[in-house]
């Protein structure tokens, strides 16, 4: 750089001092042009050298080496005059850029400000308010704001006003109403706008004491500059952060305050209207604030889907879909209301259209694990489970901690019969959400199949643990122990059910049972309390059956013990036709446990885990095979010699 300079002056001094020799002798026409075409070179190999400085710093910047590019950048901006500012400007942009880049927010502040000061730009006082909020300079944020807000668009809308007595002029509007011109014009006020909302939504939450009043000044600058049709949307930004903070009623209240202007705005807050009374579940409330939307600005996407969610919700699928094709016609990217339409037709029971409908959504969004989950559920209404599960697998791979999603797939691989693939996915499942009944019911099961108790009792400890009102996990574990051979835990287990759930029958028929088989003297105390709770059950029957006014008919469905819930069938549930059968073998509750006191006592039982299977009987056979060879007589050819 210095020698540049140097090699400049020298060639100036020697200039004037040519000049001197020289005098007031005019140059030839030939040494002007050879003069002026020096120049010219001079001028073109300064340039590329600027040039291929800037270059090097765009490099470096994109190499994340910051202090390289910062240097070639400032050497550029030394070789260019002061006379070319808008390319200083640019330049001192991309300084600012790299300090941002490498957080060094004071330095980029200092290019930002002089920026301000020179030339004015939306990019620079966008990023010179990110820098003070990045300081937290509450004041300096204010005055950048304002600084934003008041670089001018340059912007004559009047021009385009094409009512006028001379047909002349309204041809001329007419053909530049949608010229390059205009559409850089709307381009830039767009970008603007975008960068006062993000700057007003960035920095109102922190330049006061409360979010509420940083929106308020927020809106009042807004208000009082050229940028006043912003301000409605500042207090929709409001209102959304009110609803991020849960506060409901705050929200509501603005964007009611807003019905009362233009009908764009009158449209936006009916629709968020709506689609709150939507969520707390008051559908008159949702569908008159939809209807207000949708009367304001028929061709308010949001708004005709809102609509369609209300009728959804009134059960007239037929004229939901109506709605959410208005929506798709007005705007064909509104996933919303596509998404929507693909569950009505999923409701109407036309399947093939659902499924075309989230295929249309998968196109749009290929990483969304809710359509690819539609997806796979369409799939199994169809009776296509190797679809269902291919799909699922997709949905695994987006979201591979969704525990629904796999026991989901555990449920498809159990009815296709592999099972050990259906064990591998509903154990994963427990693993990232070990409270699914459901999931703990299947594994349980899982394990009394392959004759594992003690794995089995981990499950059904669980789920006692889950549903402590629930006998029959306790039963179940005592059942486990009983089978794995531990009688001792069995017994304890047995009792400590009882303590939990006195008035339970078949815990006292185990008890009973159990006590008997042990020899124990506790047998005939558990034996009593059946019969008296036999006794009571009789009477609370007869009770029930002289209270229907004779009425001859038979008996309806009675409890399976005294506390009406305790004894209830372990079958009973939507899942439980995928359980295995010795797992639905639970005590019957169904039929009543008939006793009197000239009976004895019928202790027995039917075992939760189903009939115990039959070793082979090996050694039986052997023994008869040996009894039969014994009983041959041997001949002599047989006897030693």
């Amino acid at each position: 750089m210095n020698t540049q300079r140097k090699l400049q002056g020298v060639n100036l001094i020697s200039g004037l001092r040519k000049g001197k020799r020289c005098g007031k002798k005019r140059e030839s026409p030939g040494e002007t042009a050879r003069t002026s075409y020096n120049s010219r070179k001079y001028q073109f190999g300064f340039n590329l050298l600027r040039i291929l400085k800037m270059n090097m710093g765009n490099i470096y910047l994109k190499q994340r080496n910051y202090s390289k590019a910062i240097k070639f950048y400032r050497m550029a901006l030394d070789q260019v005059p002061s006379v070319n500012k808008q390319m200083r400007i640019k330049i001192m942009q991309n300084i600012g850029v790299t300090f941002i880049q490498a957080g060094q927010y004071s330095d980029a502040i200092n290019s930002y400000e002089h920026i301000m000061s020179m030339a004015p730009n939306l990019k620079a006082g966008y990023n010179l308010t990110i820098c003070y909020f990045a300081v937290g300079d509450r004041e300096k944020m204010k005055k950048a704001f304002q600084k934003l807000i008041a670089v001018p668009l340059e912007i004559d809308e009047d021009k385009y006003i094409s009512p006028s007595d001379d047909p002349h002029t309204n041809l001329v509007t007419e053909a530049i109403k949608n010229d390059h011109l205009r559409q850089m014009e709307r381009e830039r006020k767009a970008m603007a706008e975008k960068y006062i909302m993000t700057s007003a939504k960035l920095i109102a939450p922190v330049i006061e004491t409360s979010f509420a009043a940083g929106y308020d000044w927020c809106v009042e600058v807004v208000k009082a500059s050229q940028y006043v049709e912003l301000a409605n949307d500042l207090e929709i930004n409001k209102a959304v952060t009110y609803l991020r903070q849960k506060d409901y009623n705050q929200a509501v209240e603005i964007l009611k305050m807003l019905e009362k202007k233009d009908s764009r705005v009158k449209s936006a807050a009916a629709t968020n209207l709506s689609a709150l009374y939507y969520m707390g579940k008051d559908f008159a409330q949702a569908s008159s604030y939809a209807d207000i939307a949708v009367n304001s600005d028929r061709y308010n996407p949001a708004a005709l889907t809102n609509k369609g969610n209300t009728v959804f919700a009134n059960g007239d699928y037929e004229k939901a879909a109506e709605f959410y094709k208005e929506a798709l016609r007005n705007d064909s990217s509104c996933t919303e209301a596509l998404y929507n339409i693909g569950l009505t037709y999923e409701k109407l029971n036309r399947l093939d259209e659902a499924l075309d409908c989230f295929l249309k959504l998968h196109a749009i969004l290929r990483n969304s694990a809710e359509v690819l989950y539609q997806i796979a559920n369409i799939y199994e209404l169809m009776e296509n489970p190797s679809q269902a599960i291919e799909w699922l697998m997709q949905v695994v791979s987006v979201v591979p901690t969704d525990p629904q999603v796999l026991s989901k797939l555990g449920e498809l691989y159990d009815h296709e019969g592999d099972k050990s693939q259906a064990f591998q996915y509903y154990y994963e499942s427990y693993r990232y959400f070990p409270c699914n009944i459901e999931v703990i019911e299947w594994l349980g099961a899982y394990y009394i199949d392959t004759q594992f108790w003690e794995k089995a009792i981990q499950y059904f400890e669980r789920a006692s643990l889950i549903q402590p009102t629930q006998v029959k996990w306790q039963l179940m574990v005592a059942s486990c122990f009983r089978r794995s051979g531990n009688y001792q835990k069995a017994l304890d287990t047995y009792k400590d059910t009882h303590r939990k759930f006195p008035e339970n029958v078949e815990c006292l028929r185990f008890l009973v049972r159990l006590c008997t088989d042990l020899g124990l003297k506790d047998a005939q105390e558990y034996a009593r309390k059946l019969k008296r709770l036999e006794k009571m059950k009789e009477i609370r029957e007869q009770r029930i059956k002289s209270g229907r006014d004779g009425s001859g008919g038979s008996r309806g469905k009675r409890e399976g013990s005294a506390s009406g819930d305790s004894g209830q069938n372990y079958s009973a549930g939507s899942k439980g036709e995928r359980l295995s059968a010795r797992l639905r073998a639970l005590p019957g509750t169904n039929e009543p446990y008939e006793s009197s006191s000239n009976k004895e006592i019928d202790a027995s039982y039917v075992d939760p885990l189903g009939p115990q299977i039959e070793r082979p009987k090996t050694a039986a056979k052997k023994r008869i095979d040996e009894d039969d060879f014994a009983d041959e007589e041997l001949g002599d050819d047989l006897l030693p010699e």
